[in-house]
């Protein structure tokens, strides 16, 4: 993954957020040291007294274990096309709401949005 796009930083936190209970105690440690608190690699091997190669290893290990686990469970992308779903439907609930004239409609229509939003939540 390329770590410099704001894009890949926020898939590769996603995916740590989704699957890093899989890794190892090593790794999971080494990915929040370097994405959470973001420690350089210098300061992440002078805290295990290791490499900085090590730590570079490490950590492009954990993200090829993460980008593994998603390519065969998938659950990010099913969140996000549930997401996409979830405003679709968001919006289609406001198109008829703005052109229904039946108070009781309306009333029902905002009450399937607060069941969508506490989805959300």
């Amino acid at each position: 993954m390329d770590r410099n796009t704001v894009e890949s930083i926020a898939k590769t936190s996603l995916l740590f957020d989704f699957y890093g209970g899989l890794l190892t105690e090593r790794q999971r440690e080494v990915m929040e040291f370097y994405h959470e608190e973001n420690l350089s690699l210098a300061e992440i091997a002078d805290e295990y007294g290791i490499s900085r190669q090590a730590v570079h290893d490490t950590l492009k290990k954990a993200e090829t274990a993460l980008a593994d686990y998603e390519s065969k469970l998938g659950l990010v992308e099913k969140l996000m096309k549930s997401r996409q779903a979830i405003e679709e439907i968001d919006a289609k609930i406001d198109e008829l709401a703005a052109h229904t004239a039946d108070a009781d409609a309306v009333k029902k229509l905002e009450e399937i949005k607060m069941i969508i939003n506490k989805l959300e939540e």
